[in-house]
């Protein structure tokens, strides 16, 4: 396997986008350009925290770990053939325009090509400021590096559309930050993480030229997207290459709903649902402060930023992603076309995303979806919701518990049922007899419902239910307990938890503990419960 020295890099996004003439990281706004160059700033004292081996093999690049490769992932070296840049972007905030956006703190170092011929880019997060860091300083904690890092990679396991981590990279030096945006700023351990994507495109990066009427390094910037990424939307007409944008949109759609649907699959909050930070590939991207629905509870969000409005709690994401998919649609149609082929496209989104959500839910169950009986199937999906919300339930749990019932009508026994499914809820002395009744209905309309599947033997549907029902996520207070032992300069906890995570759906003797309910001293506790932005 080549050394990181080795690999072969190309440039294409900076070669052919139009750039920022300037070359210096002054915060400024940029106009006409699709980035700017950078370079990020050295570090006093990198230490590898983590290097990924499976996404090491993605690039073909040796997972051993040498000076030089360090270098390189703290920031402390460009080596020949990076051109590292900043991306220029716009978003929607919290619903509302937010301007010039930016990578703040992430830069680009290069694509790799691998010896298969797929590109993907590297991009250190925390390696210093660039022109759009505003009034940050570029940099990164380690406790949201590393939530980065084991996300990525648990979401990739999972089987969730998403962008990949490289590594973690200790700098050696601490950065200022107000945690809970209280008034109470503290010093924290700096820290950078390495992503890697095919693309970091996101829906920003074309509103920002939008809004600002450049239709220009609009159409150049679409020309890119559709030549490295969808080129079976561009056709030959009489006057050169024709984008099909309807067409565009209508596969970003597509992609967004089956991510969305796997979100809402594995229990998975993102926090900041804005424009800036959705995928123009439909892939879960800028891992803030996102968190997984332990509890069961549709209204959650693990953004104390969005605590009062919540936005975008769990819930209400995929409405949102349909907002956002909108605001993507008013950019492709500033350079013109039919209104007409946008709302066709767009309406895929709802489409897709009602058809793969009652199969998505139907498989939770273990169940396959009957065409001639969809209103019996969402009546059975609403009456499982209406179990999960009652009493305070482990989502995580509960599925996994409800593989092991026997439910066929001839071994159905409702207080066995009742006594196994305890483990899942975090006050079982406090189920009322009316809510057993509840849970005890809901069971014998499943059971009924079993009896119609091809193959209804219990065993065969527990075997569907948990390979789609994980055992093991990362939990929001394991991962603040690695956190926690990570400052404390104990590596190994984030080694076991990456590993423990590449296995999601399979149980693992010994390691029952990353699967447990959240402990009541976790309830509030920052980094278990809610977080901020502030990273």
């Amino acid at each position: 396997m080549p050394s990181i020295s080795d690999l072969n890099y190309r440039n294409q996004f900076v070669e052919a986008l139009p750039g920022d003439p300037r070359q210096d990281n002054a915060t400024r706004q940029v106009f006409d350009a699709c980035y700017s160059r950078v370079t990020p700033t050295p570090v006093p004292a990198p230490k590898l925290l983590a290097l990924v081996p499976e996404v090491a093999a993605l690039l073909d690049l040796d997972n051993e770990p040498s000076e030089t490769l360090v270098s390189v992932l703290a920031g402390n070296l460009v080596l020949p053939g990076m051109k590292p840049y900043a991306a220029c972007y716009g978003g929607h905030q919290f619903g509302n325009w937010a301007g010039q956006l930016g990578d703040g703190r992430a830069m680009t170092l290069a694509e790799v090509v691998n010896a298969r011929g797929e590109a993907y880019e590297i991009q250190l997060k925390g390696a210093g400021p660039t022109p759009y860091s505003r009034r940050a300083d570029g940099r990164a904690v380690l406790r949201s590096s590393l939530r980065e890092l084991v996300c990525s990679e648990a979401m990739f396991h999972l089987g969730v559309p998403t962008t990949r981590a490289l590594s973690l990279v200790a700098t050696g030096a601490p950065v200022e930050r107000d945690m809970l945006y209280d008034g109470n700023p503290a010093y924290e351990p700096g820290a950078i993480v390495c992503r890697v994507a095919p693309s970091f495109l996101r829906f920003g990066n074309y509103e920002i030229h939008a809004a600002r009427k450049d239709h220009q390094t609009l159409t150049t910037l679409l020309q890119y997207t559709l030549h490295n990424h969808y080129p079976q939307f561009i056709a030959d007409g009489p006057e050169g290459k024709l984008m099909d944008l309807p067409g565009l949109l209508r596969e970003v759609c597509q992609r967004t709903a089956t991510m969305l649907v796997h979100w809402m699959r594995v229990g998975f909050v993102h926090g900041v649902m804005n424009t800036d930070n959705m995928s123009i590939l439909g892939l879960t991207i800028d891992y803030g402060p996102y968190g997984w629905v332990e509890p069961f509870d549709p209204n959650w969000t693990p953004n104390i930023t969005d605590a009062q409005g919540r936005r975008y709690r769990f819930g209400a994401q995929p409405r949102i992603a349909f907002w956002n998919l909108l605001q993507l649609a008013g950019a492709f149609a500033s350079l013109g076309g039919e209104t007409a082929a946008f709302e066709d496209a767009l309406s895929v989104y709802r489409e897709e995303l009602e058809r793969q959500h009652r199969q998505m839910m139907l498989g939770k169950l273990g169940l396959t979806e009957r065409v001639d009986a969809t209103e019996d199937d969402d009546r059975l999906i609403a009456q499982l919701v209406q179990v999960l919300v009652m009493v305070e339930t482990d989502m995580s749990i509960f599925f996994r518990k409800l593989a092991d019932l026997p439910l066929q009508a001839n071994e159905f026994q409702p207080h066995a049922a009742l006594h196994n499914l305890r483990e899942a809820y975090y006050a079982p002395d406090e189920v009322t007899p009316a809510q057993n009744e509840a849970l005890v209905a809901f069971l014998q309309a499943y059971g009924a419902r079993i009896t119609q599947e091809a193959a209804p033997a219990d065993a065969d549907r527990r075997a569907r239910m948990n390979a789609v029902n994980p055992l093991y996520v990362p939990r929001n207070y394991v991962v603040q307990q690695v956190i926690d032992k990570t400052e404390a300069g104990d590596t190994q906890a984030l080694t076991e938890l990456l590993d423990v995570l590449r296995h999601p759906y399979t149980a693992q003797p010994g390691r029952e503990a990353f699967a447990a309910k959240r402990p009541e001293w976790a309830r509030h506790k920052p980094g278990c419960s809610m977080l901020s932005c502030s990273s």
